[in-house]
């Protein structure tokens, strides 16, 4: 990523030239600023306490299917065949009672990742306006992100895009 980061940067030398020693450059951490931002801890808590009451309905079902196993386990070589089958079956069932509802709650587009979407988004949202108004107001033209191992381009001024001109370059306008 990071090379990716100086590539960006020695192609934004070759498209300024001379004025580069004009840009301004500005930089945020988004984690400090979720860290201490009332609404961020909110939706944490909420998602927090989601995933407190889907683990422990998790933990039911799998404490429900330990029990009936264990019982089995105890009983198996006194049941006839028939009860044997069944008791096999229900565990099975079970099992995969277990495994859908893991998935429902906390699979790729289960319950907890649209949860964290419907509450982080308005968040998310609201510190990216701020950023932007602030790298507005300081006439910045370019806000990174420097939280975690990866640098993160947040803002640009439309003038550094030169999306339109790689496009013409493919033919694919």
């Amino acid at each position: 990523m990071k090379k990716l980061i100086l590539l960006f940067f020695g192609g934004l030398f070759i498209l300024s030239g001379n004025s580069f020693a004009q840009l301004k450059i500005g930089y945020v951490d988004s984690n400090t600023i979720m860290d201490n931002l009332p609404d961020a801890q909110d939706a944490r808590q909420k998602l927090d306490a989601l995933i407190q009451d889907w683990q422990k309905e998790l933990g039911d079902l799998q404490a429900q299917w330990q029990t009936k196993y264990d019982d089995y386990q105890k009983r198996k070589l006194i049941m006839t065949d028939q009860t044997r089958s069944d008791m096999e079956a229900e565990l099975v069932k079970l099992e995969q009672q277990i495994a859908d509802y893991r998935e429902k709650k906390f699979g790729t587009n289960g319950e907890l990742f649209q949860k964290q979407d419907e509450l982080m988004k308005p968040v998310q949202n609201k510190v990216f306006n701020a950023i932007q108004d602030v790298a507005k107001e300081e006439d910045l033209d370019f806000v990174l992100d420097k939280s975690g191992d990866n640098t993160l381009l947040l803002f640009a001024k439309d003038q550094y895009d030169i999306t339109p001109q790689v496009m013409d370059k493919l033919k694919l306008k």
